[in-house]
C-alpha cells in the first residue's frame, strides 16, 4: 500500500500547486470548482498523513471503519473535484485553441485529479474488501498488509 500512498501524495502535491497558483492569480475571486479542488488537496494530505503514519508506526490506531470512511470520502471528493473542474474548463472555452497558462494549469490539475481518483478508487476497493472479509470477526483490526508493514518496521 505504501507505494500507492506515495503516488497519491505526489499527485496531491501537484494538484495543490497548480490550483494554488491559479487561486493566487485570481486576486479577488476564483471559481468554486478550483477552490474545491484546492480544499480536496489539503484534505487528502491530512488523510494521507494519517493513513501512512498508522500504516508504518501505529497500526493499532488504523481502525478498519475509519480507514474505509476516509478512503471513501476522499475518493468522492476527488471524483467531484475533477469532474467539476473539467465541466468548468469545457464551459469556459479552455480547449486546445486556448493554450494560455491558466487553462493549461487547470487542465493538468483535472488530469492529475482524475489519476488521484483512480488511485483512491483502488485503495477504497481494497479497504472495502477488508471490511467485508472481516465483518463477522467483530474486531476492528487494520488490514493484514498494514499490520505486516508495521511489524517489519518495528
Amino acid at each position: 500500500m505504501l507505494p500507492i500512498r506515495a503516488v497519491q501524495f505526489v499527485f496531491t502535491i501537484i494538484v495543490l500547486g497548480l490550483t494554488g497558483h491559479v487561486v493566487d492569480l485570481a486576486y479577488y475571486w476564483s471559481p468554486s470548482e478550483v477552490n474545491f479542488l484546492l480544499f480536496t488537496s489539503i484534505w487528502t494530505m491530512l488523510v494521507l498523513i494519517y493513513l501512512i503514519v498508522t500504516e508504518l508506526k501505529f497500526s493499532q490506531y488504523a481502525h478498519k471503519f475509519a480507514v474505509f470512511g476516509l478512503e471513501f470520502v476522499t475518493m468522492i471528493f476527488w471524483f467531484a473535484g475533477f469532474i467539476a473542474l473539467a465541466v468548468l474548463l469545457s464551459d469556459s472555452g479552455c480547449d486546445r485553441a486556448h493554450g494560455n497558462g491558466v487553462c493549461s494549469e487547470l487542465q493538468a490539475a483535472a488530469v492529475f485529479g482524475a489519476f488521484n481518483w483512480v488511485l483512491f478508487a483502488i485503495t477504497t476497493t481494497m479497504a472495502t474488501i477488508h471490511v467485508l472479509r472481516t465483518r463477522n470477526s467483530g474486531g476492528s483490526a487494520p488490514a493484514p498488509e498494514m499490520q505486516a508493514t508495521a511489524d517489519a518496521t518495528a
